[in-house]
């Protein structure tokens, strides 16, 4: 069968988007069909990734313009339809081109939104060009949804920081050039002790050796900080507003979750349409049949579900910031933009399972193939329905905002 090169873009014309998010999606979606990178070595393949996202400037998109330009973004702002779009069509080719484009604005997402000037110009303009790597370090092996129960400490010394525990599962670990990594200052304040750091790959005391193995692979480790020194100058943000910051970090990129996943489902559906059109039985072609008819609608309409609470969710953070309304936010504003990326995140990682087993039941036996895309997709789907916080923390997010 030959292979999908063009990803759908009818939905770019829906009114959600404006002008440079649907040249933005059809350029970017031409400049991925021509792109073939080895991903066997998923560490190599996630820094082959980086490069190339980077010198065709699509990493730009992760942070912005700065003053003049000075810090190498493509726009004023983190838009959140850009990264919707951009992630939607990555994920359509490749996952892991996906991962190595959203961990560069994650990871970097904290020094964009509390920043010194000293230190976004020092990262941010090397994240936007792919010369540095990007990881964003918060959960811990007994602290993942409840951060509040990480036990990494930063203690203060003559000259800084001292950093002493352990990060787990975090992506980019062991090739990143920083971690934003977050620490408790103040343990007795529970959330409201967390500081948030910046510690440099080269740092003294910081292991990253210890590699995880996943079923859809892609860079994670376990970071291990024994007596880690850090300058002052290192401390991210105010003192005990390390958790508030990494909240505001994954409100942004929540949406853009939901993005990757419609991405896969449009690419599983566009599987299962090409081969039932070929797939001969009975005398006729599989999609001949009604059943395959049904579950054809089925999907699609699944999908235009998701796609619809994510463009609405990334809609909605990109007006609040166009009418200047994103640094001091009301809370009912606030909120309804939360519970809309929580409703995204949770539909589209949630639809685009069923989907994706769909596609995987209509092709039978090559469905479960090793190597076939279906395949890969089976394994890649799962872990977006627990990473920036798992589908039952957006049901209590949702759930708890209805309530009120």
């Amino acid at each position: 069968m030959e292979p999908l090169r063009t990803p759908p873009t009818t939905h770019l014309a829906l009114p959600f988007f404006d002008a440079v998010h649907r040249d933005l999606g059809q350029r970017l979606a031409t400049w991925m069909a021509a792109q073939q990178v080895d991903e066997s070595d998923d560490r190599k393949a996630c820094r082959e990734w980086v490069r190339r996202l980077g010198e065709s400037q699509w990493l730009r998109y992760c942070v912005p313009a700065g003053e003049h330009g000075a810090l190498g973004g493509a726009l004023a702002t983190l838009d959140s339809r850009a990264l919707v779009v951009m992630r939607e069509t990555l994920a359509f080719y490749s996952p892991l081109a996906d991962f190595a484009f959203a961990m560069q604005g994650l990871g970097s997402g904290a020094i964009t939104l509390a920043g010194t000037p000293a230190q976004q110009a020092a990262y941010l303009p090397q994240v936007a060009s792919g010369e540095m790597i990007a990881a964003f370090a918060l959960s811990e092996a007994e602290a993942g949804s409840d951060a509040g129960a990480m036990q990494t400490r930063a203690l203060p010394s003559v000259d800084g920081w001292t950093i002493h525990g352990s990060k787990t599962w975090i992506s980019n670990g062991g090739i990143a050039d920083f971690y934003v990594t977050f620490a408790k200052t103040e343990p007795a304040l529970g959330v409201r002790g967390i500081t948030a750091f910046i510690v440099d790959a080269d740092t003294e005391g910081l292991d990253t050796s210890e590699h995880i193995t996943v079923m859809a692979p892609h860079p994670l480790a376990t970071l291990k900080f024994s007596d880690c020194r850090l300058a002052a100058d290192r401390q991210l943000g105010a003192l005990h507003g390390g958790f508030r910051l990494a909240m505001q970090t994954l409100d942004i990129f929540r949406a853009s979750v939901a993005g990757a996943a419609v991405g896969m489902a449009r690419r599983a559906l566009a599987e299962a349409v090409s081969f039932s059109r070929q797939r001969q039985m009975f005398g006729q072609t599989l999609a001949d049949f009604q059943l395959t008819q049904v579950k054809i609608g089925d999907m699609a309409a699944l999908i235009d579900a998701a796609a619809l609470l994510t463009y609405r969710a990334a809609w909605l953070r990109d007006e609040s910031q166009r009418c200047g309304s994103s640094e001091q936010p009301d809370a009912a504003g606030r909120s309804a933009r939360t519970v809309a990326a929580a409703m995204a995140k949770m539909t589209a990682t949630e639809n685009a399972q069923r989907v994706i087993d769909m596609a995987l039941q209509l092709h039978g036996g090559m469905g479960v193939k090793v190597g076939s895309k279906i395949e890969s997709l089976y394994r890649d789907i799962r872990s977006l329905r627990i990473y920036e916080g798992p589908t039952e923390v957006q049901q209590l997010i949702i759930g708890k905002a209805v309530l009120r």
